[in-house]
């Protein structure tokens, strides 16, 4: 006889009485074949029962004897579909109904609480019906199965039915409701199930909105437009992309010109892996990360060898490189057969564009021709954007492919909180029963038309995830229009400094209480004392209190700060402290001296100035100095150029000299810019490069950062804020911090920027160490 094994005993029998139970799984269950695999395990160990999907999950009752049950609970979890994951199983003793067969019940209606999926990367077995001619989906754009496809871009209510999908208009052909009814098919309940018969289908407009070419034809039209130097408007899974030859100088420098986009790099995509490994070296996490269901924008850095034309990264070593992560993607790549610009479909500083009368509207000034789809779009949802740093993933946008997955909240009770997050870089938030579910990337609240974008994901949260806040918070600037939108929604409001939310995002994110010494750099932040934050050493306590363990030495900043800051002006700020004359700092002055004699006047008046420490200022007097970027074009452009300087620079030589001394009003450390500032003045005066000053100067935050962190005695380091979006200032900080003995913790769930900040108002919420209307939440100075 053969070794035993469990599975070989008769569920019917099997030497014990029959019992049924009942297992009621909460977590990622729903859209993700979790019910299909369900049914084939049960089928096939010749379990009795049902599966359903239900508010809270899926809900199973399983009949069998003992033995054989357990044997199917332990499977359930060991194995799981690739994309599914189960958070808790409750087991309950039922009444035995003598069921015959294992079958899946329809959905149960009622309160939600489950865990929305975000849309899936096009998986391996859809590829291969796409690309083959026997196959009835043959080069079909809108091919999906449980696997991969559209989500949370389609999804209006729960559960995931059909029927609460953009999806219900498209009635399935019988052959698709033969696959969506077959449990053993992988399209079984696969909601936005289709093909050429039944489903959505491609047309090709004009700017006038005249439709040129349907099918087959408008995907050929649009590559012969491409290859001929046009730009194309594509409406994809969660909204448009502009489209262009990544190779065409003049085709890229007229899309930048009608986007009002200068100089910010546009992304590319790239017909396979193979093509990126052309342009840029490729690690295998990297490609592991581009290959992933997620499919993000991967900073890749350039090879050296062959890349797309200058005007799509103007002198950056690094692109932005995506894979075709839909059918239609991948079917208009492998025609187009090279890279292409694939940038956001919208004008600067404005959301994407999700429907054709909004893009024939707003794109018509851009774009030659529109690859337009039926399938409507539920809510935008742009590309994520990550990279691999130090070998750590680096989350820099949380869009497609990761919201609104749930991170842990504070507490697993408590109130329903919604948060209204930063005014840059915007999310939103919510929380219910443990969980926090963060929304897609929304974007810079400067126009009416992010804020619509802004209330509409609120809402879609408070419907998709069944919460009901109970709580409001938001960043403790007065002025700011998520500050006031938070008092609209008739519940107690919590206003929480925004360094604050960073560490507490970096915290929620590692699972970590305190102390813990949290190095919050970024450009702006309205502090507790009336002035701008940005270059802080917070300790956060058990409870999440803080207090300002050191900081930034402060300075005067001319000009508003929420103003988009010309990087000259943070440099005539620092050079006033310093008793520098601003008229003669600069070789080549930047701005015109009368400009120049105006910001001296301001700061010699103190009129317009705010007092500031803001790393992200210093990053941006430092890069002015150097003549690196004049006038910047967009928030960060300054330090970019300002880390790019130092790239392939090799030993740089001593830092400089960034003095700690105890002089500030709290009793907290500061950090003295001075001596630097007049470090690399000197040295760019001497002669010496403008990318060896920069890894001096890179070189000497991170040694800051592990002095500060010897002298406060804790041991657990966050590392957050904008700053450290800069990938040599991160891997330069975590190694010396790691040299020291440090546990070094950083972002790889939300951005360390402003995206993340929402995540951190919930925590602070939550937590409770900020009271309702106080939005502090300063303890005492702890001398570590």
């Amino acid at each position: 006889m053969g070794k035993y094994r469990p599975s070989q005993l008769d569920p019917r029998t099997g030497g014990s009485r029959q019992v049924r139970v009942r297992l009621d799984i909460s977590g990622r269950v729903q859209g993700v074949g979790f019910r299909p695999f369900v049914y084939r395990l049960a089928s096939g160990m010749g379990i009795r029962g049902w599966v359903r999907n239900t508010p809270t999950g899926v809900t199973v009752e399983a009949e069998a004897c003992e033995t054989a049950l357990e044997e199917f609970e332990t499977r359930l979890v060991s194995e799981l579909p690739p994309l599914a994951m189960i958070s808790s199983i409750r087991r309950t003793r039922v009444r035995e109904s003598g069921s015959t067969s294992f079958s899946v019940l329809p959905s149960l209606s009622g309160e939600p609480d489950l865990t929305v999926m975000p849309d899936l990367a096009v998986c391996r077995n859809c590829l291969e019906d796409i690309s083959e001619p026997s196959n009835r989906r043959y080069r079909y754009p809108f091919t999906n199965c449980t696997d991969c496809g559209p989500r949370y871009s389609i999804i209006l209510g729960l559960p995931y039915d059909r029927h609460r999908t953009t999806m219900g208009r498209f009635r399935m052909c019988p052959e698709c409701e033969a696959e969506y009814s077959d449990p053993s098919d992988r399209r079984f309940h696969a909601q936005p199930n289709a093909c050429p018969a039944c489903g959505p289908a491609l047309a090709l407009l004009s700017p006038s909105g005249r439709v040129s070419a349907m099918r087959d034809e408008a995907m050929a039209s649009a590559v012969d437009a491409l290859k001929s130097g046009l730009v194309v408007a594509v409406k994809g899974l969660g909204g448009f992309h502009l489209f262009a030859d990544a190779s065409s100088e003049d085709t890229v420098s007229r899309l930048r010109r009608a986007k009002r986009r200068p100089s910010r790099p546009f992304a590319i995509m790239v017909p396979s892996l193979e093509s990126a490994r052309s342009l840029c070296a490729v690690s295998d996490q990297e490609a592991a990360l581009m290959e992933s269901s997620a499919a993000p924008i991967v900073l890749l850095e350039r090879n050296g060898r062959a890349g797309p034309c200058e005007a799509v990264a103007p002198g950056n070593p690094y692109l932005g490189v995506m894979l075709p992560y839909t059918p239609l993607h991948r079917i208009l790549m492998d025609d187009l057969g090279m890279p292409a610009v694939a940038t956001s479909g919208n004008l600067a500083d404005e959301p994407i564009c999700t429907d054709e009368e909004e893009a024939l509207e707003r794109l018509s000034g851009i774009a030659d021709l529109f690859l337009v789809h039926d399938r409507p779009i539920a809510r935008p949802v742009d590309d994520s954007v990550a990279c691999i740093t130090g070998g750590r993933m680096l989350m820099l946008r949380r869009s497609r492919g990761y919201a609104p997955l749930p991170v842990a909240a504070p507490r697993e009770e408590g109130p329903s909180i919604l948060a209204l997050g930063a005014l840059g870089r915007n999310t939103v938030a919510v929380s219910r029963r443990g969980r926090v579910f963060v929304s897609q990337h929304i974007g810079d609240m400067e126009s009416a038309a992010s804020l619509k974008v802004m209330e509409a994901a609120i809402a879609d949260l408070r419907v998709l995830c069944g919460a009901e806040p109970e709580l409001a918070a938001s960043d403790m600037h007065p002025d700011y229009v998520t500050t006031r939108l938070a008092g609209s929604f008739g519940v107690p409001v919590v206003r929480v400094q925004h360094h604050h939310a960073h560490a507490l995002s970096c915290m929620a994110e590692n699972g970590l209480g305190g102390p813990v010494l949290a190095v919050t750099w970024d450009g702006t932040g309205y502090g507790p004392d009336g002035t701008v934050w940005g270059g802080e050493f917070l300790r956060v306590e058990q409870g999440g209190t803080f207090s300002r363990f050191a900081g930034l030495r402060r300075f005067l900043l001319p000009g508003s700060p929420e103003e988009p800051v010309d990087p000259a002006r943070a440099a005539a700020g620092f050079l006033y402290g310093m008793g520098v004359s601003i008229e003669s700092a600069w070789p080549d002055p930047p701005l015109a001296r009368k400009e120049i004699r105006i910001l001296g006047a301001m700061l010699e008046k103190g009129l317009n100035c705010a007092l500031s420490s803001s790393m992200g200022r210093l990053f941006d007097a430092v890069s002015s100095l150097l003549g690196l970027c004049g006038k910047a074009t967009y928030e960060g452009e300054a330090a970019i150029a300002l880390e790019h300087a130092s790239h392939g620079i090799g030993d740089p030589g001593t830092g400089y000299r960034m003095p700690i001394s105890d002089m500030a009003e709290d009793g907290s450390l500061v950090l003295d810019w001075e001596p630097l500032i007049g470090a690399v003045l000197a040295d760019r005066d001497g002669g010496v490069p403008a990318g060896t000053i920069s890894a001096r100067f890179h070189r000497t935050l991170a040694e800051a950062i592990a002095e500060v962190a010897r002298t406060s005695g804790m041991r657990e380091v966050l590392l957050t804020g904008g700053c450290f979006q800069n990938r040599l200032l991160s891997e330069l900080s975590v190694r010396r911090l790691e040299e020291e003995g440090f546990a070094v913790h950083t972002h790889c769930e939300v951005p360390p920027g402003d995206g993340g900040i929402s995540l951190g108002q919930i925590w602070a919420a939550g937590l409770g160490c900020v009271a309702p209307e106080e939005g502090i939440g300063v303890v005492p100075r702890h001398s570590g």
